[in-house]
């Protein structure tokens, strides 16, 4: 997602409203919001300058950034300044390198430039939606555009036939038939966690499709990667997604070196935890990437990521018995070989074929 998604959305947004530009957007507040047209109108060209001021600065917290409409703007003026800001952010989307990251809360702390467009995006079609219904006007952005947002922002959100009105079902908007109405959201930006010399990059719904269909999904990877144990995870992520039981925090992250952007490995989960608070974890490595103990720092991070959290409570790796350099790895994290005990009371997917050496680890 990139600045091209940003530029559509502010020309589908003032191309909308420029229609009601006459009208007095002060008296009449945008659907679902206690603001004003006026005020949801320039809240979106505020969200687009905040973002693409983040973005620009790699700032680590809200910047003290405000910007002011003169007295007397008009309507017109404001579509201006979407237009301004708008153009901002795409500038910034643009320009950032792919491994940049800047401050967003929700709901992990920062965001990437294509988290970054996708929420101005998502702001821009939205805040239209609202704005137009309060207006009276008809309002349907490209599909192309909800779709993106969707795939990079509602991760844990099940596709739906046609993807706006997925995404105003998705932000309590509107309503789709079979599935209850939505009081609460928050959209999703990826997970970044450091491992080391390597940090994990959650891949989003987007790019595990098109690496399950052997592209490079967005990444520069070493060598030949990624390795087929990666692009089999990103089959299983996108089959998640689909069934709309995809949990972002428990999917795939590609190991990316920070000094030079190369990807040189895959590691996930083979889902989200249990009834009984077990997760597993499985790994790989492009062959020009091993030996280097780049495994064993993504290993020992992920784990402690999730071991930290109050769903898990085991975390769990098999490994075959000839792969001696696996075994060490998953012994270097911290792991231990199951008892025999310990072995019938985790099964876990794969942990049950006898074929496999069941490695855990627990707080």
């Amino acid at each position: 997602m990139s600045g091209d998604q940003v530029e559509a959305a502010v020309a589908s947004c003032t191309a909308t409203l420029r229609a009601a530009a006459d009208r007095d957007w002060e008296a009449v507040n945008a659907a679902g919001l206690e603001w004003s047209c006026r005020t949801t109108a320039f809240h979106i060209a505020e969200d687009f300058a905040g973002y693409a001021s983040r973005l620009a600065a790699r700032a680590r917290h809200r910047l003290p950034l405000r910007i002011t409409l003169p007295e007397g703007t008009d309507n017109a003026g404001i579509l201006q300044v979407i237009e301004a800001t708008g153009a901002l952010l795409a500038a910034a989307v643009r320009t950032a390198p792919p491994g940049v990251r800047a401050f967003h809360p929700y709901p992990f702390g920062t965001a990437d430039r294509e988290g970054f467009a996708a929420m101005g995006v998502a702001e821009a079609l939205l805040h239209t939606h609202d704005i137009a219904r309060g207006l009276g006007l008809a309002y349907e952005p490209p599909a192309g555009l909800a779709e993106s947002v969707l795939g990079r922002l509602f991760p844990h959100v099940q596709p739906g036939p046609e993807p706006w009105p997925t995404l105003l079902w998705a932000t309590g908007r509107g309503e789709l038939p079979g599935r209850a109405p939505v009081t609460d959201w928050t959209w999703y930006n990826n997970l970044v966690i450091p491992a080391g010399r390597v940090t994990l990059t959650g891949i989003r719904p987007a790019a595990a499709r098109d690496l399950a269909l052997g592209g490079d999904g967005g990444f520069d990877w070493l060598d030949d990667g990624p390795y087929e144990g990666t692009r089999e995870a990103c089959t299983y992520l996108v089959k998640a997604y689909e069934a709309g039981v995809h949990r972002p925090e428990f999917g795939v992250f590609a190991l990316v070196r920070p000094e030079d952007g190369r990807a040189v490995g895959g590691i996930g989960f083979h889902g989200a935890p249990d009834e009984d608070r077990r997760v597993e974890i499985g790994y790989d490595l492009v062959t020009g990437a091993r030996g280097q103990g780049y495994a064993t720092e993504a290993l020992r991070a992920l784990t402690e990521w999730a071991l930290a959290r109050d769903d898990v409570g085991t975390v769990l790796a098999t490994v075959e018995p000839d792969n001696l350099p696996s075994q060490r790895v998953v012994t270097r994290a911290g792991f231990t070989r199951a008892t025999v005990e310990e072995e019938p009371a985790t099964d876990h997917g794969h942990a049950g074929d006898e074929q496999l050496l069941l490695y855990v680890r627990r707080p």
